[in-house]
């Protein structure tokens, strides 16, 4: 049965839900711009219980619901990073001895010597011969310098652009513009660089997806510096939150506020389908937007309350 216009999700609030669900009780095209970052898939608290298929599934159901709420003409951005330490377990084993940082000199030539002049050691008798562990000596002999350990599952990396490509088109909704936010290097999530040949993550995706309709281009949108700046340039730089402190995965407030400012108009409500500590809310109610905002953690959702409270009390004062 189709809900009546006072069911509709209120603009303005934050509401406790998961994102397919709730997108159904948002009114029927009045979504200018929805911008979001959903769960990476990369081991945060808040998705331990999530396995890929499913946060696929999250993924395609989300943005299959936006076709019905976003006006025409209007835009979906998400922000999301490849996957860069994707398990799997068909991976063959990486041998990655690393040699700025073995802790003995000990080489497989010297094991290999040391078993011909002495046929009937062990490995632990061999180490005592060589000045070395029995790990040492395991590890020369049968090349297991693991990555990671040899028990742990190995990992590559996982792109992600070309499965939210086939879930917009799949849903009516055209890959407009791509860009890339350049922020500071993630050091924490890139363990694997001491001992491999691999990056640490310096960058993020910004994928933009159009809803077929008249798209008018007002150019009054920004200043001129600002389109010369950012507006018409495809990458973006700008520092990452310094402090995660109640939030794990918080995105800069600059993020949606250029996209607010680019794509939508004065009055246009905004949507955010993962909106944690409220920052898509604060960038909307800066640039006079309205917005709805969607969380599925009721503890993220009295955060974000607690975020706009405050964000409008400044704006008020600011007035007076």
């Amino acid at each position: 049965m189709p809900l009546t216009a006072t069911e509709w999700l209120e603009i303005d609030q934050v509401h406790c839900g998961d994102a397919p669900t709730l997108l159904d009780r948002i009114a029927p095209e009045s979504i200018a711009l929805s911008v979001w970052s959903p769960p990476y898939h990369v081991g945060k608290k808040y998705e331990q219980n999530a396995t890929f298929e499913t946060w696929k599934t999250l993924l395609q159901e989300t943005i299959q619901r936006h076709h019905r709420v976003l006006s025409k003409g209007g835009f979906l951005v998400v922000n999301i990073a490849d996957i860069q330490c994707f398990k799997d377990s068909s991976m063959p084993r990486i041998q990655a001895p690393n040699l700025t940082m073995l802790k003995s000199p000990v080489t497989r030539e010297d094991v290999l010597k040391a078993q011909q002049e002495h046929p009937e050691f062990n490995r632990y008798q061999l180490a005592a011969l060589l000045g070395c562990s029995e790990q040492t000596v395991d590890r020369r002999l049968k090349g297991n310098n693991i990555r990671g350990g040899k028990y742990t599952t190995q990992t590559r990396v996982q792109l992600v652009g070309h499965l939210l490509d086939q879930f917009a088109y799949d849903a009516g909704l055209y890959l407009y513009d791509r860009r890339i936010w350049v922020k500071d290097p993630t050091w924490a999530n890139s363990q694997w660089h001491s001992n491999s040949y691999r990056s640490v993550s310096e960058f993020e995706d910004l994928y933009i997806f159009w809803k077929p309709g008249e798209t008018p281009v007002d150019r009054n949108r920004l200043e001129e510096h600002e389109w010369s700046q950012w507006g018409s340039r495809q990458v973006w730089q700008f520092p990452s939150v310094r402090a995660n402190d109640d939030h794990e995965a918080k995105f800069p407030v600059e993020l949606p506020r250029r996209f607010i400012r680019m794509l939508t108009a004065e009055g246009d409500t905004v949507l955010d389908c993962f909106m944690g500590s409220g920052t898509t809310a604060v960038a909307a109610l800066r640039e006079g937007r309205h917005f709805i905002g969607i969380d599925i953690t009721p503890e993220y959702v009295k955060l974000a309350e607690k975020t706009i409270k405050k964000e409008v009390a400044s704006l008020k004062s600011r007035l007076f």
